[in-house]
């Protein structure tokens, strides 16, 4: 039996046009905490919640200051409610992090020798040919040198379209 939304929640202005995106995230995320572990790493049972999380907040992020398709008020409303990560996009702000996949690659207390992840690194300054990927959240490689190369940096797709 489907869960019954008892809340009286007032949604601010142009949310029916990002509320089937966002549904639709959320049953990807359903979907990604439900999937078996068998056979996975442990670290790898985790990544496809960190994407979808990425791309969550990374289409509220487009939405407001790229495309500025949505209010001040529905992208605040956004981040009070959860749906994106608001310790995230204040980081794809700076500069040199604008490609960041999660916080916990720049975390330098997870990492030994008190660096940052592997995947931070430029695909220039690494070996050629090799492939690189973060034991984290499995990204391969979100370093902002990498911009001439394609844009999405985990595997997440960027482009979203909004319904009108």
């Amino acid at each position: 039996m489907p869960k019954v939304r008892t809340s009286k929640t007032k949604y601010p202005e142009g949310w029916e046009l990002i509320e089937p995106t966002l549904n639709d995230l959320e049953a990807k995320m359903r979907e990604a905490e439900a999937d078996s572990h068998e056979g996975k790493r442990k670290c790898e049972s985790l990544w496809p919640v960190f994407r979808i999380s990425h791309q969550r907040s990374r289409y509220i992020y487009d939405l407001f200051y790229r495309r500025k398709a949505i209010t001040r008020e529905l992208y605040e409303f956004c981040l009070n409610e959860g749906y994106a990560d608001k310790n995230l996009i204040a980081k794809w702000k700076k500069p040199g992090y604008e490609r960041l996949c999660c916080l916990k690659c720049i975390q330098s207390r997870d990492h030994n020798y008190q660096t940052v992840c592997l995947c931070r690194i430029p695909k220039k300054n690494l070996e050629p040919g090799k492939i690189v990927e973060c034991t984290h959240c499995g990204c391969r490689g979100c370093a902002s040198g990498d911009a001439n190369e394609e844009p999405s940096s985990s595997g997440i797709s960027d482009t979203f379209i909004v319904n009108k």
